[in-house]
């Protein structure tokens, strides 16, 4: 087995372009002990003659060179020889460049200087092995298929998905900030998840976090924690998110949403490493790697001066733009039937349903798609998904209006009357022999029903029960979303969209406990 990979390694030939005679030494001596056939240039010409000699399964390209530069040659090889992957060489202050070079076709890049051999190593091998398997057509899965999988990041067929995809993976082990940029429900969050479970942080924490959710003063404590006394109602100290997710990921959604006090502290941060809790005197060291996302042209934000010019550079070291829904229509399909399963996994959708989703024009995107299919599947009573379970936006036009499923307890044709579902359902003995996707259909079902029955009392002149004031319409939601996560307030608060320290205190004021 040894004898014939080091056979299959000696068929391999590798170009090393660097102008600096040391670099292609110490490519030739390490690669030649794995058994691959090395040829070096140090300039333009020397690496023409190579490139028609011989037919390479990997080169290594320096970005900066004396006569040319490596974008030029990556155009050159990858128009010679498609079947060779380039690795660009490159230091730090070109990483944007190095960048646009994956966008053009580059295998990946290498920073200068080179520390960690296992690492260039293990690099090679893959990009060698990838060259052979693409020359000889079994390429199987991409790279980050697995990684995708394992986060639930449907990536779907379409070619400008899976090219952002790719430029995400490859970019995911790199220590350096992203922009996510791309309309509201195109999943920023999911992709954001997906480069942190792809990253050498994986095992750290991910915490995500929404600029646009919480006033300036709850975002600047969220983001930097403060300490005891600071303010009133800070009983005690604080650790903020910067604190919290030292040696992971932070996700800043709806970046262009920060007030100009956050962004200057942000860029601080971003360019030191170091903050200070609200109310505090000692800078606190961190390091954290941030994915920033928006739905606005913050190029157009930085005319408007809205948008801090300086800050936007060092977020947008790598930007990735998420194609709309509509953009990646052939991928409606497999999305569909991914919610699907994730609502009723024994359910099966119609093609009708499918090519009519397929038509739509989805302005909400994946959000508002995952919504649909959630009360559709909610709707269905039967094995399949119909084209009348869609409601009146989608399926209105294909037939009869959807009626509840009769599978709790409320009969269409009215023969069972209301006073039965209640006496049936309404004790709790009845609700705990249920399953929790019979539950969770339930609840949809009595949400869309108290709708419709507002709709249809609205038309009648009817006026429904008076709900109260606003403070009780608060206490409410509260007590809801706290019952429904177990009394978990991280979980409670990011649903209502407010801070923890916020949530406890409305828990305060309204003296709620758990049961």
């Amino acid at each position: 087995m040894i004898k014939q990979r080091e056979a299959d390694l000696s068929q391999t030939r590798v170009l090393i372009i660097d102008d600096e005679g040391d670099v292609c030494t110490f490519f030739r001596r390490l690669l030649s002990r794995r058994g691959y056939a090395v040829t070096t240039a140090e300039n333009e010409p020397e690496a023409a003659e190579a490139l028609s000699s011989h037919l390479f399964n990997v080169a290594l390209v320096d970005l900066k060179l004396p006569d040319t530069d490596g974008l030029t040659l990556l155009k050159k090889i990858k128009q010679q020889q498609p079947q060779c992957e380039v690795i660009i060489m490159t230091g730090y202050s070109t990483v944007k460049t190095a960048v646009t070079a994956i966008q053009l076709g580059a295998y990946e890049y290498l920073e200068k200087p080179f520390e960690d051999i296992d690492e260039i190593e293990n690099l090679i091998d893959r990009a060698a092995s990838y060259s052979t398997n693409l020359s000889l057509g079994q390429i199987g899965d991409e790279e980050w298929a697995d990684v995708a999988s394992a986060v639930g990041f449907q990536v779907g067929r379409s070619p400008a998905m899976r090219r952002m995809v790719a430029l995400a993976h490859k970019i995911a082990g790199k220590n350096i900030n992203v922009l996510i940029q791309g309309k509201t429900g195109t999943g920023k969050e999911v992709l954001s998840r997906f480069i942190h479970a792809a990253s050498n942080r994986s095992g750290q924490p991910f915490l995500p976090i929404n600029c646009g959710a919480l006033p300036e003063n709850l975002l600047e404590s969220e983001l930097f924690g403060h300490e005891k006394g600071a303010f009133t109602g800070a009983n005690q100290t604080r650790r903020g998110i910067f604190e919290l997710a030292n040696r992971g990921t932070l996700f800043l959604d709806e970046i262009g949403d920060a007030s100009p006090l956050i962004q200057v502290k942000l860029l601080r941060v971003l360019e030191t490493g170091d903050f200070m809790r609200v109310g505090g005197e000692k800078p606190i060291r961190t390091d954290v790697r941030i994915i920033a996302a928006t739905n606005v042209d913050l190029e157009k934000a930085i005319a408007e001066n809205t948008f801090r010019e300086d800050l936007y550079y060092r977020l947008n070291v790598v930007r990735l733009e998420i194609p709309t829904l509509q953009e990646r229509r052939e991928d409606i399909p497999q999305l569909a039937e991914f919610f699907a399963k994730q609502f009723n996994p024994a359910l099966k959708i119609a093609p009708a349903t499918l090519e009519l989703l397929s038509l739509h024009h989805w302005p909400g995107n994946i959000r508002e798609l995952a919504n649909t299919l959630r009360r559709a599947v909610v709707l269905c009573a039967g094995p399949v998904l119909l084209p009348e379970h869609l409601g009146e936006t989608l399926g209105a036009r294909q037939g009869s209006p959807v009626t509840l499923p009769e599978k709790i307890g409320l009969d269409p044709a009215g023969g069972a009357p209301v006073e039965n579902f209640w006496s049936h359902y309404g004790s709790e003995s009845t609700l705990e022999q249920m399953s929790a996707g019979q539950l969770q259909q339930m609840l949809h079902s009595l949400r869309g029903l108290e709708k419709s029955l507002a709709k249809v009392m609205a038309r009648k002149g009817l006026c429904s029960e008076p709900r109260g004031g606003l403070r009780d319409t608060e206490l409410e939601m509260i007590r809801k979303t706290l019952a429904q996560h177990r009394w978990n307030i991280t979980e409670a608060a990011r649903t209502l969209g407010i801070g923890r320290n916020t949530l406890h205190r409305k828990i305060k004021k309204f003296q709620l406990r758990e049961d």
